[in-house]
């Protein structure tokens, strides 16, 4: 049964690895030593519950609710642009230093709030575990299923504590009013790719409903 438990390991990191809104948010509150162990908790819990459901039968759902689907859609294109707007207008700052303060001042549902808007709003992350994982997972017979699962959840959690405790430990390097501007300038272009690219796929979505 380890071999199923290695497959779902390295799919799950496969999947998981590419940089998103997921992973940016963590590694920001990292580098900023804000609750990065709980936003890493709540990462990985929602990966849980997201690969078990995609896993144990929830992509049966997604696929009868198309709609489902696009308003995810839309609603995570409307964050990101937002998100990352607030990403490069911490970059474009006369004084970095106070716009990184402004957003440390954030408190702490706030902080919950907008990590669990990120893991949740990201159409992405449904189409990984409910479309991807849940096609091969699905499959398998009870025993081999648990161990996949088991394989692709222990990714989530080796990856989202050491994004988190990496970023904090380069922290002194990463903090620096240069370091910030890059930071934050690539998290902002990064948050309004993927919103554009969820877009166009929104588009196409609404189009081929449309057309059925």
């Amino acid at each position: 049964m380890l071999s199923y438990f290695f497959q779902g390991l390295t799919l799950g990191a496969a999947l998981i690895l590419p940089l998103g809104p997921q992973n940016a948010f963590v590694m920001n509150q990292g580098i900023r030593r804000q609750y990065h162990l709980m936003i890493a908790s709540l990462c990985a819990i929602s990966d849980l519950i997201l690969i078990c459901g995609g896993i144990f039968g929830g992509s049966a759902l997604l696929m009868q609710s198309p709609w489902l689907l696009a308003i995810v859609t839309w609603g995570g294109v409307a964050f990101l642009l937002w998100y990352g707007w607030g990403a490069l207008r911490t970059a474009m700052s006369s004084s970095v230093e106070l716009a990184s303060a402004e957003v440390m001042k954030q408190g702490r549902w706030k902080i919950v709030a907008t990590v669990l808007a990120v893991t949740w709003l990201n159409p992405h992350v449904y189409l990984d575990t409910f479309v991807v994982l849940g096609s091969l997972g699905g499959q398998l017979a009870d025993e081999p299923k648990r161990w996949f699962a088991l394989g692709t959840v222990s990714a989530s959690i080796l990856w989202f504590y050491g994004l988190a405790l990496l970023a904090a430990w380069l922290a002194p390097r990463l903090r620096t009013a240069k370091a910030q501007r890059i930071i934050n300038g690539v998290v902002g272009v990064v948050m309004w790719v993927i919103a554009l690219q969820l877009a166009s796929d929104g588009v196409r979505h609404i189009v081929s409903l449309m057309a059925n």
